[in-house]
């Protein structure tokens, strides 16, 4: 039988993640300092504290990639047909947006964009449904979370 007190430790370590908003890297700091202090309380206090931990450390992953997939979009929007040696020597150079090419990448860009949007909005919505979970005393596992920590 499970206690309030582990319930609610539970739902804070998942809410912690919305931390993030107001402290750089809350929704690291929270969670793992709730789950680091708690986890040998109860194995349902453990549980969802790896399971916040791993989704929050998932979320770095999937934002580290959209970037690097976004990168060559920003870099050919903004440079356009220039040759190194205009970036090195200034020839001519001017960065023009309205350039033929423009559209594919704005097309591409905005894919990733509308991308890490949804993926915005499903981080919240699964944060949110683990927290009610973990207040009910239910075990909650996050899609698409990688097991960083087991």
């Amino acid at each position: 039988m499970l206690d309030n007190n582990h319930k609610n430790i539970a739902t804070f370590m998942h809410l912690g993640a919305f931390s993030k908003y107001f402290i750089p890297f809350g929704n690291y700091i929270i969670p793992i300092l709730l789950w680091t202090t708690n986890k040998e309380k109860s194995n349902f206090v453990d549980e969802n504290g790896k399971e916040a931990i791993n989704f929050q450390l998932s979320i770095l992953l999937y934002t580290v990639i959209l970037g690097m997939l976004s990168f060559p979009f920003f870099i050919f929007n903004v440079f356009g047909d220039a040759s190194v040696s205009d970036l090195f020597h200034f020839n001519d150079f001017s960065i023009n947006l309205s350039e033929e090419g423009g559209f594919r990448t704005l097309i591409g860009a905005s894919f990733i964009g509308i991308i890490a949007l949804v993926g915005f909005f499903l981080e919240i919505i699964f944060i949110i449904t683990a927290a009610l979970k973990a207040n009910k005393g239910e075990s909650y596992r996050y899609p698409l979370s990688i097991r960083f920590i087991k």
